[in-house]
């Protein structure tokens, strides 16, 4: 009775907040009705290479959208994303990324686990976050993608690994450029430190938000050379 007593004034104290809007929820939980019907969730259909929303009905599982049925060869398996990257969405991610608010890993972490099940039903040895500089890495504190890698490997037991692959070269933030500057901005940006850990894997490619995918399609071709049996890309979010 002692122990419900003091988890009930803990409760009154710090009750449970929506992360995004900062509204007190009735019971433990991430987020509020509200927040999560406006949310955006990418749901099916969906390119089954690329995970891009499909509007057609109907349709079958595997079905390919016009920009994979063109172009077949990618150094990468699959592509899946939790939600596309909007109003309803931007908050909570930047909030993430660039403001400290990193009691929002777990509930991406748990987005992510949702969004990669198709990923994680093929098969998969090890996650990998998207490298942060080390530069930029000092200035941020800490690495998102690498955060949320440790997270999502707690929740599948599929091991993660920060180390190996790097970013060699500092680059502007993607943001800073245009769709085609993005391609040369990342180009030989980065590197695999110990072959040996990604030979013959099935690598989780993990980052926070995809936009034209230059920075994971340079990781993934990067981890390809290095030896990996086949590469996926994991984000929390996409812009479609």
């Amino acid at each position: 009775m002692f122990k419900k007593l003091i988890e009930n004034i803990i409760n009154f104290l710090f009750p449970y907040q929506c992360l995004r809007c900062g509204k007190i929820l009735n019971s433990a939980g991430y987020l509020c009705d509200q927040c999560i019907e406006e949310i955006s969730f990418i749901k099916p259909p969906y390119c089954y290479k690329c995970g891009h929303p499909l509007q057609e009905e109907n349709i079958h599982e595997k079905m390919l959208c016009a920009g994979c049925l063109k172009n077949k060869r990618t150094f990468y398996r699959l592509s899946r994303s939790a939600v596309i990257y909007d109003n309803s969405s931007k908050n909570l991610i930047l909030a993430f990324k660039f403001f400290d608010q990193t009691e929002n890993a777990n509930l991406l972490a748990a987005m992510l686990k949702i969004a990669g099940k198709d990923i994680f039903s093929e098969g998969a040895d090890l996650i990998v976050p998207v490298p942060l500089h080390y530069t930029r890495l000092i200035k941020r504190k800490y690495n998102q993608s690498a955060l949320l890698a440790q997270k999502l490997s707690e929740m599948t037991a599929i091991p993660h690994n920060n180390l190996t692959l790097i970013r060699s070269r500092k680059t502007k933030p993607q943001v800073e450029v245009s769709g085609k500057e993005r391609l040369t901005n990342v180009k030989n940006a980065f590197k695999v430190k110990n072959q040996k850990l990604i030979k013959g894997k099935r690598i989780i490619l993990l980052d926070d938000i995809m936009t034209t995918g230059s920075t994971v399609k340079e990781c993934a071709l990067v981890l390809k050379k290095a030896g990996a049996k086949s590469v996926d890309i994991l984000t929390i979010a996409r812009t479609v």
